[in-house]
């Protein structure tokens, strides 16, 4: 599975939510790759971190379905879906702008990585 770019802001200080969809191409109904079908997390965990840089030792962000920043399938009938869910005391502790990515976990312990990009910081003026 190749990660798609998806580049977020987040506003410190505030609440961050982002619903993220993953979709695989529908090859049995379009063998072209154009169609998409949602792809089933059940039994899925998930994993992001944001660093400042890719090669930096340090996290400004963990967020995992298990410490609760990460929901799979948050609404009753959801296959694709991932909740990312921040608390505002959380952005107001980060500092700084980086890059983050995704990676969602099967069962067998396989690691996909399923979206990538820049996690742009917008300072809070008003704490």
């Amino acid at each position: 599975m190749l990660a798609g770019n998806y580049n977020m802001t987040c506003q410190q200080g505030s609440t961050f939510v982002r619903l993220i969809e993953i979709e695989q191409p529908d090859l049995e109904a379009d063998p072209t790759g154009n169609t998409y079908e949602p792809f089933s997390l059940t039994g899925y965990s998930a994993r992001m971190q944001v660093r400042r840089t890719i090669d930096s030792d340090t996290f400004l962000l963990n967020l995992t379905t298990q410490n609760g920043a990460l929901i799979i399938n948050p609404t009753a009938g959801d296959v694709n879906k991932i909740s990312i869910n921040v608390s505002a005391a959380t952005t107001a502790s980060v500092t700084t702008s980086g890059v983050y990515d995704l990676e969602i976990i099967s069962t067998q312990n396989i690691v996909s990585r399923v979206l990538q990009g820049s996690f742009t910081l917008s300072p809070e003026v008003t704490r």
